[in-house]
């Protein structure tokens, strides 16, 4: 019987996959690669979530696995390269939770640009005072810059459309013919950080996108701006941004992820009245989680049934 291991993370319904699937499911501690590589030795199929990291050191101890199939959007913590060398399938979970960070994205900045979360601990310590937080302005005729322009970012710009936000959006893998027809206009990146009065990060986390918002790209950004982020807590220098926050060089932000998680407790950005911060829950819903483990659960039957899973990483693709 074949044999799986599961991440210990609770998105992951290891009940849903021992139903579907005619194999041993084992739920393990795969925090760390060693701890990975410990549980899983002779393993067929790793079923992991954001946390677990497969280098190639891992990929290289574990010579019976045949697939890694991340619960989830994301493959940065994936050498896909390495697994491509020996012969193990990287599969992901593209769009089961579109709607859900999407939403989550707008959830985010309006919170941020009506100082929802500030007013609320205000409130709570006992004080009833709408002069106590920051300056609000009013969110027509605003411009919204979405750094990438895929499936989330897509469908942020639908739901954000009674808001009569000028949208724009950088993009280097899309046309401007393909984002014209979404009513979004293409520009550099320069040009997003300097005009936009929110800016909305939903790129990949690759060695191009890697510390994408540093210092120079906040001090582009209006003093006024607000900065979320849905997508990976690499793209932004959190040192950078703490710095521009406390001092006011933009006006607020929205995490829902960081680059360390959970964060440790002299985390820069986590004490910040000014920034709100969500521990990576944008995906969750009821639905989501169904979906995403139908899918986790599909595309390991296909590779254990010697077929090609229905959402295969390709290895080849440069941005990823």
């Amino acid at each position: 019987m074949p044999r799986i291991v599961a991440s210990d993370d609770p998105m992951i319904d290891v009940d849903l996959l021992r139903g579907e699937l005619d194999a041993e499911v084992v739920v393990a501690d795969t925090s760390d690669p060693a701890a990975l590589v410990d549980a899983a030795r002779g393993a067929d199929a790793l079923v992991l979530d954001v946390n677990s990291r497969v280098t190639a050191g891992v990929l290289a101890a574990l010579p019976d696995l045949r697939l890694v199939a991340r619960a989830g959007v994301g493959i940065d913590t994936i050498d896909v390269a390495a697994a491509a060398d020996h012969g193990v399938t990287v599969t992901n979970v593209p769009e089961y939770c579109t709607d859900e960070v999407a939403t989550h994205t707008v959830a985010l900045l309006l919170d941020c640009v009506r100082t929802v979360a500030e007013y609320d601990r205000d409130v709570k310590a006992g004080t009833w005072d709408w002069t106590s937080t920051r300056d609000i302005h009013r969110t027509r005729d605003r411009t919204l810059g979405l750094v990438s322009f895929g499936p989330i970012a897509r469908r942020v710009r639908e739901q954000v459309r009674g808001f009569d936000f000028d949208v724009i959006a950088y993009d280097p893998y899309v046309d401007a013919e393909e984002t014209a027809a979404a009513d979004v206009a293409k520009v550099a990146l320069d040009e997003l950080y300097e005009r936009a009065d929110y800016v909305s990060l939903h790129a990949p986390l690759t060695e191009e996108t890697e510390g994408l918002v540093d210092a120079d790209a906040l001090a582009r950004m209006r003093d006024h701006a607000i900065l979320v982020n849905t997508g990976r807590g690499g793209l932004i220098d959190e040192d950078a941004l703490a710095t521009a926050l406390r001092e006011g060089t933009i006006g607020g932000a929205g995490l829902d992820v960081l680059r360390e998680e959970p964060p440790g407790e002299d985390h820069p950005l986590v004490e910040l009245d000014n920034c709100v911060v969500t521990p990576h829950a944008a995906w969750r819903s009821v639905e989501a989680r169904r979906d995403l483990n139908e899918t986790v659960a599909a595309n390991v039957g296909a590779v254990l049934a010697g077929e090609t899973p229905p959402d295969r990483v390709d290895p080849d693709t440069d941005w990823l």
